[in-house]
């Protein structure tokens, strides 16, 4: 569901707009049922109208996760495929902060893939331990936390407050594999 042509400028989008209305919902629409904190992660995934991305395979000498007693580690993902959405590039340069904001939803949504294929579901995720954001950015950007949010706010979406908000480190890098906006590492507590 995207904004409504109220959102319109002179009869067009802007980018950012443009970018916002190929998302499912707005940070502003999302909260409905999900807020209940006994939906499972499978549960407020369906209510928020979230389809899963076919988990994205090695391109080099990795796995793309690892389980380690009761942490499933999650290698460096990409953003998953977003049909009109410009995920590649620099911010600061080529992408503002509300195209490196999808770019890390999706890349969210990449790694939330991995995850389910890994466990089984979502709900085998007792809690998001930690984050690591990767921004493929200018020297001058300074809005890191602001992009690798996406990802952030989709885990406290599916997860709730308690268990998907994490520890986090967004940091900036002067390029990324195939020039994508962002790359995520996440590590996850696997529940008993």
């Amino acid at each position: 569901q995207g904004r409504s042509s109220s959102d319109e400028t002179d009869g067009r989008f802007t980018p950012a707009e443009k970018l916002r209305n190929m998302l499912p919902r707005s940070a502003s629409d999302r909260i409905l049922e999900t807020t209940e904190k006994n939906m499972s992660a499978e549960e407020r995934l369906e209510a928020l109208g979230i389809e899963l991305p076919e988990p994205p395979k090695p391109v080099a000498n990795y796995v793309t996760n690892m389980i380690v007693d009761r942490c499933l580690y999650v290698s460096g993902h990409g953003p998953a495929p977003l049909e009109g959405a410009k995920l590649t590039g620099k911010l600061g340069a080529d992408l503002d902060v509300e195209a490196g904001y999808v770019a890390a939803r999706q890349t969210g949504l990449s790694i939330l893939a991995t995850v389910r294929s890994s466990l089984g579901s979502l709900d085998k995720v007792e809690r998001v331990i930690k984050l690591l954001g990767m921004v493929n950015a200018t020297p001058d950007f300074l809005e890191h936390p602001k992009v690798i949010n996406g990802c952030s706010d989709l885990f406290v979406d599916v997860f709730g407050e308690e268990r998907g908000r994490a520890s986090r480190s967004a940091v900036g890098f002067s390029s990324l594999p195939g020039a994508i906006a962002t790359e995520i590492e996440a590590i996850f507590l696997i529940a008993e």
